[in-house]
């Protein structure tokens, strides 16, 4: 009886390591502003004696989509932006899905489908892994290194690496 109670206890407390199921409970909002370029210095306007603000160029959304649900209900929208200084950040606004265990947000090459279709596709092909999800609601950013070709990534996928599922992911088109 003993060694049945401890073998019982050593897969309980595996099962919950593995499945967390506590996050399904669990919702952590992010609310971050999209990155501005950083202030200017004023410039010394030759005709005046007090110097000229200058106007920082503002971030222009070069691709976006909608996210659609695949394992988990997930609504929102991702957008890739580029910023005043030339770098590039996706974007997720009003970003709402389920908690889960180690869940990454991914840059990929792979198509969006509706349903069970789209659950593994993601990994099928080329990604770049942006990090691990700050929350499971709201607004969020997240830098996309240079080297990466944007031109080769279509879609965006909220991945649970931990089951090699799709959460929820959005088609990215130009804007």
């Amino acid at each position: 009886m003993i060694v049945a109670a401890a073998v019982a206890a050593v897969v309980v407390a595996a099962g919950l390591y593995w499945f967390q199921p506590w996050k399904l409970w669990q919702d952590q909002t992010v609310s971050e502003a999209l990155p501005t370029a950083a202030p200017s210095t004023p410039a010394a306007d030759p005709t005046s004696a007090a110097p000229t603000e200058s106007v920082p160029p503002a971030p222009q959304t070069v691709a976006r989509g909608s996210l659609i649900s695949h394992e988990h209900t997930t609504t929102g929208t991702a957008k890739i932006v580029r910023l005043p200084d030339g770098s590039h950040t996706l974007r997720l606004e009003g970003l709402d899905t389920s908690n889960g265990p180690d869940l990454r947000v991914w840059l990929t090459d792979a198509p969006v489908k509706e349903g069970t279709a789209g659950w593994h596709v993601f990994d099928d092909g080329k990604y770049v892994s942006l990090g691990k999800l700050k929350g499971n609601k709201g607004d969020q950013n997240y830098p996309i290194p240079a080297d990466v070709k944007l031109s080769e990534y279509t879609s965006v996928s909220i991945w649970c690496d931990r089951f090699d599922v799709s959460f929820g992911a959005a088609r990215l088109t130009a804007a």
